[in-house]
């Protein structure tokens, strides 16, 4: 395998451990990146059944895998995870403006510019301590 190649993720944990990464939101995708201890580049998709059904969630993953190939060698963050989330309307999105998106946020990435994080409340929950009884 060469030094160059992006290695495919597959445990679990690496994508928890990206969770606690950088986060670029774009509007195909969220883009994480984590180090990962000296394990070279790695890469690994998410997409959820929100998005649709196994057709649509399949394409955009094959649409994924096919950035992340293009891209991750030479822009790509060294000993580096990164994942891609799918969102809503992102495989709808043409391939040349997702490529420009995976573009503009590996240089947001490289740079250490992530966007917020997310808020530790989810949608329909209640922060900690509230909707208890005295």
């Amino acid at each position: 395998m060469s030094p160059d190649k992006p290695i495919i993720l597959t445990r679990r944990a690496d994508f928890l451990a990206a969770n606690r990464g950088l986060r670029v939101a774009r509007r195909g995708f969220v883009l994480l990146a984590h180090p990962n201890e000296g394990k070279g580049k790695r890469y690994g998709i998410t997409v959820t059944k929100k998005i649709g059904n196994a057709v649509v969630r399949n394409r955009m993953k094959r649409r994924f895998r096919e950035l992340l190939r293009d891209a991750l060698p030479e822009q790509g963050l060294p000993d580096h995870d990164h994942i891609l989330i799918g969102r809503e309307g992102g495989v709808e999105r043409d391939f040349g403006d997702l490529r420009q998106e995976l573009e503009r946020a590996l240089e947001k990435a490289t740079s250490g510019q992530g966007d917020p994080p997310r808020s530790r409340t989810g949608r329909g929950r209640k922060p900690k301590g509230q909707g208890q009884r005295k």
